[in-house]
């Protein structure tokens, strides 16, 4: 079991570091395509709002073809999606068509959830007082493409230029090429499938509809700590999403370039990844509430500092570093939470409902980003983000206190 333990985690790790730099690539610059296809402020917030609100439509239907087929099939599926989404994207950047462009976006963010879902399959074999560190080992394995690929958007888009494509969209046809090479990454080395393998050992199977949805949501529904782990992750991605998709177009209004905003989005990516393995052991040995709170502290000092950045590109650097630290804090601890919060037989479907509950409010988080950077500033967006904390540390309290 140790050896098979190490085999699924170097696997996922591989096409955690292509997934990563895929993803990056193209959402270091999503924000700025859409506002040069529509010349909107207000619009541009769609850009991540689409690719959240992808990732959360596919998020059921995929977390029910890993129930019943395992892993390995619903990861390759959404990377093999991804890829085409972003294809969409580059059409839609070209014909500069806005709907087409977002539909392409919401395709493109199946490989977000083959990324968030990659952490759960770590999981699957783990010993519970492991767990933490298996999840953050697999998220920690994103750092190296995450934070690789905004600083090669700039090259990648001036790479394409000769096909005609704008630059701003050169970096989503690096990411189809390497969203189909993780997809061939999982689908040959991803054996045995990891979840297929927990079912076989768990004495505790469960039946076909002790894994549907309605008994994910039953699940969650009997365990005080299930639904403390599920507002965790959906409080900790919102406020992130919604913070950080409109954080270039508010540093290209202070005149950042593509490059600066790239290197301020890699150090946000650096917060969320490179230290998971840190908030991985915390959450094992000082225990995953502890560092529920942890997170909703780092969220908290990260908007007070981007809202009060204004022209400072370093302060708002630092902003944009805490936020991705508290978003580690939040979805390593609140993952590992989940798992342990219900049985074995509904964990697959209960990810699922996780991931699309967290990425549907993201969406609207991001879609409101916009507006309300078009209306009121991005420091009022901030203010806002600093707001959804309250019932999370709230909740947090309580359990600690049951």
């Amino acid at each position: 079991m140790p050896a098979l333990r190490r085999r699924v985690t170097s696997v996922l790790v591989a096409s955690q570091i292509l997934g990563g730099l895929g993803i990056a690539t193209g959402v270091a610059l999503a924000a700025v395509l859409a506002q040069q296809v529509t010349g909107s402020d207000a619009l541009s917030g769609l850009a991540s709002t689409a690719s959240v609100a992808g990732t959360a439509l596919l998020s059921m239907p995929l977390a029910a073809l890993m129930t019943a087929r395992g892993r390995r099939p619903g990861l390759v599926l959404a990377y093999v999606i991804g890829a085409l989404g972003a294809g969409v994207v580059v059409l839609g950047a070209v014909v500069e068509n806005f709907p087409l462009l977002l539909v392409g976006l919401a395709a493109f963010g199946a490989a977000s959830l083959a990324n968030l879902q990659a952490r759960f399959a770590a999981a699957d074999l783990a010993l519970p007082e492991r767990r933490g560190q298996a999840i953050s080992t697999v998220v920690w394995a994103t750092t190296i493409g995450a934070v690789l690929g905004p600083n090669i958007a700039a090259p990648a888009g001036r790479s394409v230029a000769w096909l005609g494509v704008p630059s701003a969209a050169g970096p989503f046809v690096w990411a189809a090429g390497v969203f189909l090479l993780a997809a061939a990454v999982l689908q040959v080395l991803l054996r045995p499938d990891p979840l297929l393998t927990s079912r076989a050992l768990s004495p505790a199977d469960g039946s076909p509809s002790e894994r549907s949805l309605r008994a994910a949501v039953r699940a969650v529904r009997e365990s005080p700590m299930a639904v403390l782990a599920l507002v965790t992750i959906t409080v900790a991605h919102t406020v992130m999403v919604s913070i950080m998709s409109m954080t270039p177009v508010a540093l290209s209004h202070h005149g950042a370039g593509i490059e600066l905003i790239g290197l301020v989005i890699s150090g946000h990516i650096a917060g969320m990844y490179a230290f998971s393995p840190v908030m991985g052991r915390l959450a094992d040995r000082v225990g995953r509430l502890a560092v529920i709170g942890l997170a909703v502290g780092l969220l908290a000092v990260a908007a007070l500092l981007a809202g009060t950045a204004g022209p400072s590109h370093a302060q708002n650097a630092a902003g944009l570093f805490l936020l991705g630290l508290g978003w580690s804090a939040g979805v390593v601890a609140g993952s590992a939470l989940l798992t342990d919060s219900v049985p074995q037989p509904a964990r697959a479907p209960v990810q699922g409902l996780s991931d699309l509950v967290m990425n549907a409010s993201a969406g609207v988080g991001g879609a409101l980003a916009g507006l309300v950077v078009a209306q009121a500033g991005y420091g009022w967006l901030n203010v806002i983000g600093a707001g959804l904390l309250l019932p999370l540390a709230v909740l947090t309290v309580r359990r600690s206190l049951d």
